[in-house]
């Protein structure tokens, strides 16, 4: 070491306490797996047992049946239209929504929590749970997938845009307001362009989750490619059920492949 440079003393570190606290950690989970003291009834047991049965159901979907490809397309379709559909109205809608949700946008506190209190009720609610009562309420097809992946999508975007919104740097909208702008006008010329980037990421990132989870709303009939393969599984398909499966790993491969090349344009 020449002079004038200083040595940086190493990190103290506690081993024994890092041991401790992996320690706990094991314990706790060890013990939530315990049914004597309110722990789940997780039976290992079970799966040693019926380890045939998982083998044989993977080995019939590692055997897809291309033949029933085409009857896949319709449905596929289907879905890709409800995706798009929910991800756009969700887009629309969800730019006010959000500016109310953010305190920099928004500050009056009692709408602010108002509107913060609905969308975590969205949030909270299961996408499966809307699509079952929606279609009880409007009937079998792709309208109560449609509205349940604009809640979904509402509950994702406003949440992840107003917090990336009230934990940034807003001396842009101080200056606004020094300059006798109303909240309107500056949340319009400052907030907005501002925020184009996060909305135009959540809203692609929306897009792909919206086929994931179009292929699970069908199950409860709610129209989509989940539809079909509710359908085949119940008839012990398995050779159909994987093709469906390969079809839809290749759109949402491809809608993220396109996703990233917008992102790179938008940001």
């Amino acid at each position: 070491m020449t002079t004038g440079e200083l040595a940086v003393p190493a990190r103290p570190t506690n081993r024994f306490r890092t041991a401790l606290i992996v320690a706990a950690f094991v314990a706790f989970t060890v013990a939530t797996c315990i049914p004597a003291i309110g722990g789940i009834d997780l039976d290992v047991g079970a799966i040693v047992r019926n380890w045939r049965n998982g083998a044989g159901k993977m080995l019939q979907l590692l055997q897809p049946n291309f033949a029933f490809l085409p009857r896949t397309w319709a449905p596929m379709l289907e879905t890709l239209q409800m995706a798009l559909v929910g991800a756009v109205a969700s887009a629309i809608v969800s730019v006010p929504i959000t500016l109310w949700a953010a305190s920099p946008t928004n500050p009056n506190s009692w709408t602010r929590i108002t509107v913060r209190t609905l969308v975590n009720i969205v949030r909270s609610v299961p996408d499966l749970v809307f699509a079952t009562v929606l279609v009880a309420m409007v009937g079998v097809g792709a309208l109560p997938g449609v509205l349940t992946l604009f809640l979904f999508n509402i509950g994702i975007v406003v949440k992840l845009v107003s917090e990336a919104i009230d934990s940034s740097d807003h001396g842009y909208m101080e200056a606004g307001h020094a300059a006798g702008g109303t909240q309107l006008q500056i949340n319009r010329v400052t907030a907005l362009p501002q925020t184009w980037p996060l909305f135009a990421n959540q809203w692609l990132y929306t897009l792909e989750l919206n086929v994931r989870i179009s292929a699970i709303l069908g199950i409860v009939g709610a129209g989509g490619i989940g539809r079909i393969l509710d359908e085949r599984r119940a008839f012990y398909a398995y050779g159909d059920v994987s093709v469906i499966i390969l079809e839809i790993l290749v759109v949402v491969i491809l809608i993220e492949i396109m996703s990233n090349l917008l992102r790179k344009r938008l940001v």
